[in-house]
């Protein structure tokens, strides 16, 4: 029987984070886990007991919008996870992945930039850059390709502690967030697997902040960079996504 377990881990870390209404909180305090029990999730949603088991179990059913609807109230899911449960509900098989090649006309733009700018696929890797993201974030040029992805480099390599200070952790985190949203639709495939496990293995916080499932979405803000010139300078970044090839995303970051 097909199983989708990604489904059933998103259900299962959401319902661990809630918590009972009103008098029952005491007997919540009580219990050894975390979190509602199954039943008191299905009985939020309005559906059978035996219908969410299955759901959190990963075996294959096919929710009803109403039922996702249902499920999206009863486990208190935001925006970007109500937009998540229903991908993972309708995912469907996809070809192993192949890491994805910059056109030509993107690799120029990116090139011409004043500002630093980096161009990444769907698993997050680096496919382009100017001289000025080489500047602030290392030249990738000088790495095996396999090596060029902004994961490693933020989470295993010490030159983006350095470059982020106090404030990695957040970010770091919030790059695992963004990444989990496009895991979840790989998972199982080789090359998504084994990003996975290189940072495991290099990066003594992930396992923790990948237990959490959280999911997030791209957003424009500001970060502080330390850069290796200018000291400390505070960057304003935001991404777009290419026209002629959707998998693609163009990061810019302009000095304030």
């Amino acid at each position: 029987m097909k199983t989708n377990q990604e489904l059933a881990d998103f259900l299962r870390s959401r319902r661990s984070r809630l918590q009972l209404d009103g008098g029952a909180l005491a007997v919540h305090r009580r219990r050894r886990t975390p979190g509602l029990r199954r039943e008191e999730v299905a009985q939020r949603a309005g559906i059978s007991v035996e219908w969410y088991v299955k759901l959190e179990q990963g075996r294959a059913v096919s929710p009803s919008d109403e039922t996702i609807e249902a499920l999206s109230r009863a486990l208190e899911l935001d925006a970007v996870e109500q937009a998540h449960l229903r991908s993972l509900v309708g995912k469907e098989k996809r070809p192993p992945f192949l890491r994805e090649v910059a056109p030509a006309s993107l690799r120029r733009l990116v090139a011409s930039l004043p500002h630093p700018a980096y161009v990444t696929g769907r698993r997050w890797d680096v496919l382009a850059w100017n001289d000025a993201a080489a500047e602030l974030f290392g030249d990738f040029a000088r790495i095996p390709v396999k090596d060029r992805n902004i994961l490693l480099f933020m989470l295993t390599d010490p030159k983006a502690r350095r470059l982020f200070g106090t404030g990695w952790t957040k970010e770091a985190k919030r790059i695992v967030s963004l990444f989990r949203a496009a895991h979840d639709h790989w998972a199982g495939d080789a090359a998504f697997r084994d990003l996975v496990e290189r940072i495991r293995a290099g990066c003594s916080e992930f396992s923790a902040w990948w237990q959490l499932h959280d999911i997030g979405a791209p957003v424009s803000g500001t970060k502080l960079l330390h850069h290796p010139v200018d000291g400390p300078v505070p960057y304003e970044y935001t991404t777009f996504q290419a026209n002629d090839d959707p998998r693609l995303k163009l990061a810019i970051y302009l000095k304030r």
